[in-house]
């Protein structure tokens, strides 16, 4: 799939890492160092405007070497960038550990997937069908 982006970054564009990775990372592109307190968020830029095909979104989620590592993660996980979105593409990182954490230009931040997706029309009824679920909710599936 081709999408047309602008990179007004001082990096090179997103690519995928290995030939079956469905994200691709994204990094920061700042002008000096930014500290991430712990339990603080901040909006970083990465300097990357895309322009989606209708019905695709970019899902934008945590690294998991971040995560595990540095307690590092993308905090409205996964954030969703529309199609019809035309600004910079901005990460809201947050530091869960108990220790700062300094993102520095060209630092991994996140990755970004690109998904189809469709969009419902609603058709309302007086009542749903039944299922074997029914209406069990969290921790119901796989009980008997």
């Amino acid at each position: 799939m081709k999408i047309n982006i602008v990179n007004r970054s001082k990096h090179a564009l997103p690519d995928y890492a290995t030939p079956l990775s469905a994200g691709m990372d994204l990094r920061a592109n700042i002008d000096e160092p930014v500290i991430l307190k712990s339990l603080e968020r901040k909006l970083i830029p990465t300097g990357l405007f895309i322009e989606l095909p209708s019905g695709y979104e970019a899902q934008i989620r945590p690294r998991s070497g971040l995560a595990i590592k540095k307690g590092i993660t993308v905090l409205n996980s996964p954030g969703t960038i529309d199609a019809d979105y035309r600004g910079e593409i901005c990460i809201i990182l947050v530091n869960l550990s108990d220790e700062d954490f300094v993102i520095n230009d060209g630092e991994r931040i996140c990755q970004m997937v690109i998904a189809q997706h469709a969009q419902a029309e609603w058709t309302e009824v007086g009542e749903l069908s039944e299922t074997d679920r029914g209406a069990g909710g969290f921790g119901h599936t796989g009980k008997h």
